[in-house]
Parts: structure tokens; C-alpha cells; sequence
């Protein structure tokens, strides 16, 4: 087994962490393009200065994706390494919760989801920039709108995976150290409803209550998971609306959460979700429905067996206790297995509690992670 790519790894952690922390305190809300394009900056810059190719496509309103290429090895498809730049906190989070690191963890708005898993796929690439010895062609693509269900980055991340022999997603790693080799799926829908105004105390009876529709069909989507046993989970998490508070309200807005299992119980449930949603109980009363964006399940394959299996192998050769696990959350892994390319996920650094601000990430395990990754690929023919 070579040492020289382990070796660059170890030797550069203290400039992993730099960079981490320029990245964490760099907001990057997937709405905010100026701050995505910021942290892609930053690491467009790092690549470029490490000898690496770099591309970038302009996606729109939520940021641009960046490509970094280094070819290498034999043969013509890459492997290809995968993350996203935005994070969920609003702009300002990061002045308010700055990158810190005591007794060895990390703490700072997406440190672990999933900043840590970009600076580790850059810091992968540029060590095998600096040794020359990866025996296969590398691409790593940096994404800037997952957590809103990759919009504008699924068919780049699509057209990405299907050209690569093999992928790692940079998610974080399980709070166990565990990798993943199966998600489900998921959507993100927009409800909007509209009623009709009237004096809350004068003639309510001549308005019609948006916010009082949306109410009965939150308690109905939110029974949902109940019926015919679905492995599905529906949480409105985003509400709004309302004229003032002596009016009857004449509008009304939800976002929805979906996640499910198999594609089958995402069609049954979008269905019964859509069907929800423009069914309203009072005249005067309508409503629209949009999806917003969406997740597939990410597939488990005899390819992605194969996989899971060399990295967990070259993980336990570097004395790591890495496991392979199931997770109920998804991520854009899915995208990617379903081009029937092997993928693994949540090959990031071990971290834990995303989209709180009780986010973690255990720095000590950055290069080892690298390294597991670093060994996976040096051991590809």
C-alpha cells in the first residue's frame, strides 16, 4: 500500500481546518447566491492554487456549481466526488455563531452538513494533484441547492454521475462513524391558498378564512403516514399568511416535507398530498399546488455492494471501526444511484445534530476520513 497521498493528507490537516473555517463562517444559505458563490469562490481558489482544472456552471437564482478535474490513471471514466455548498441558516447566522473548536469539536452553522465533506473531497483531490498516484480519473462536483431539493443542481448531478464508474457523496458521517448505502426519498411541496377578506368583527361571516382551510388540511396531510401503513413521513414546516389580525384572512402559504421509501409510495402520497391541497371545503375558497423540488431513494445495487465494500475495507485497514447503515433522511446520493452508478454516502467526517445550533463536526476525524477515501480510490483498477 502507498503512502505518499495517506501521508499529504496528514500533514495538511492544519489547512483543513483553515479552510473549514473560512467556510463556515462564510454564510451560504441556499437562497443566498452571493454567499454560495462566495464559498464556491473560496474553493475554486484552493483548487486552481493546487493545480487543479475547474469549471463552473451558472444554475440560476440559488448559486453556480463548480467542477474540478484531474486527469489521471487509466481509462475514461472518473470517480467522482460530491458535495453541496448550501447550508439551511439564514445570512447572518455565521457572525452570530462563528466557526470554534473545543476539546476537538467543531461547532459553526454547517460545519458538519456539509462544509467539513467539501473541504475533505478538495483536500482528496489535491493530494492526488500533488502525488500523481490515483490510478483512475478524478471529478468532484460542488453543488449550491441541495437542502431545497436540488432544483437547478439534480440534472448536472445527473449528467455527473452517469459518465463516473463510482461516487461518494461527502455527507456527513453518522454520529457512529457509519457511512450509509441506503436513503429514502423525498420532496418539498408549495401550497397557496386564497380566500376572501373580510372585518373580523364587523361581517366575518362575509369572509372566508384561507389560514382556517389551511389548518384542516395540515391536520389531514399530517395523517397521512397513518393509512395503509406507508413508510412516509409528511411535516408542514413552513407557514404563512393573514391580512391583519382583525381580518379574515384572504391568504395563506405552506411548505410540505415528504419523505418515502420506494417510488411507488412517492407517487400514492403526492397524489394523496396534491389531492389535499385543492380540495377546499368552502366556496370562495381555492388553491394551488407546486412541487418544489424532490430526492429519489438512493438505490442499494450489487455495484454500490461492490463499493461499500472496498471503502469499508480500506477504512478498517486504516484501523477505523466504519460500519455500513440505512438512513431515513435523504440527500442527492439518490440522484446519483439511480444513473445505476455505484455510490456510497456519508463518507464526510463524523458529525451530528444538522440544521440545529447544536451542530457538531469531531475535527479529529478529517483526515482519517480522507484517507479511507484516499485508500478506496488508490485501490481502483
Amino acid at each position: 500500500m502507498t503512502q505518499k497521498t495517506l501521508d499529504w493528507l496528514a500533514a495538511h490537516e492544519a489547512d483543513m481546518h483553515a479552510l473549514l473555517e473560512a467556510l463556515v463562517n462564510t454564510d451560504s444559505n441556499s437562497h443566498d447566491r452571493e454567499g454560495v458563490n462566495r464559498v464556491k469562490d473560496q474553493i475554486e481558489a484552493f483548487l486552481t492554487e493546487k493545480g487543479l482544472t475547474t469549471s463552473t456552471t451558472t444554475l440560476g437564482p440559488g448559486g453556480d456549481a463548480l467542477h474540478a478535474r484531474l486527469a489521471s490513471g487509466t481509462g475514461n471514466r472518473p470517480v467522482l466526488m460530491m458535495g453541496h455548498m448550501d447550508t439551511v441558516f439564514p445570512t447572518g447566522e455565521a457572525a452570530k455563531r462563528p466557526f470554534t473548536v473545543e476539546d476537538g469539536i467543531a461547532s459553526g452553522p454547517g460545519c458538519a452538513d456539509m462544509k467539513a465533506g467539501l473541504v475533505m473531497n478538495a483536500f482528496v483531490m489535491a493530494a492526488f494533484a500533488a502525488t500523481g498516484e490515483s490510478p483512475v480519473p478524478l471529478h468532484a462536483l460542488f453543488t449550491p441547492d441541495e437542502e431545497i431539493g436540488s432544483p437547478a443542481s439534480a440534472p448536472v448531478i445527473e449528467a455527473a454521475a452517469a459518465d463516473a464508474r463510482a461516487v461518494f457523496n461527502s455527507e456527513p458521517g453518522r454520529v457512529s462513524g457509519n457511512v450509509v448505502n441506503g436513503r429514502r426519498g423525498g420532496a418539498f411541496y408549495k401550497v397557496t391558498i386564497t380566500g376572501r377578506a373580510a372585518h373580523a368583527g364587523q361581517n366575518p361571516k362575509d369572509g372566508r378564512s384561507a389560514i382556517d382551510e389551511l389548518a384542516r388540511k395540515t391536520l389531514a396531510w399530517h395523517a397521512l403516514p397513518e393509512q395503509d401503513s406507508w413508510d412516509i413521513n409528511v411535516n408542514v414546516g413552513l407557514v404563512s399568511g393573514g391580512q391583519s389580525v382583525n381580518t379574515i384572512a384572504p391568504y395563506a402559504e405552506c411548505q410540505i416535507d415528504l419523505r418515502y421509501a420506494t417510488k411507488e409510495e412517492y407517487e400514492k402520497a403526492e397524489a394523496a398530498i396534491k389531492e389535499i391541497a385543492l380540495t377546499c371545503r368552502e366556496d370562495g375558497v381555492s388553491a394551488t399546488f407546486e412541487r418544489l423540488g424532490a430526492f429519489l431513494p438512493m438505490l442499494q445495487t450489487d455495484g454500490s455492494a461492490d463499493l461499500t465494500a472496498a471503502y469499508l475495507k480500506s477504512a478498517h485497514d486504516l484501523g477505523q471501526t466504519t460500519q455500513a447503515e440505512f438512513t431515513r433522511s435523504c440527500a442527492d446520493s439518490g440522484i446519483a444511484s439511480y444513473t445505476g452508478t455505484p455510490t456510497l454516502c456519508a463518507t464526510g467526517p463524523r458529525g451530528g445534530k444538522g440544521h440545529s445550533p447544536e451542530e457538531f463536526l469531531d475535527i479529529g476525524t478529517m483526515v482519517p476520513r480522507a484517507q479511507a477515501m484516499a485508500l478506496t480510490i488508490l485501490r481502483m483498477v
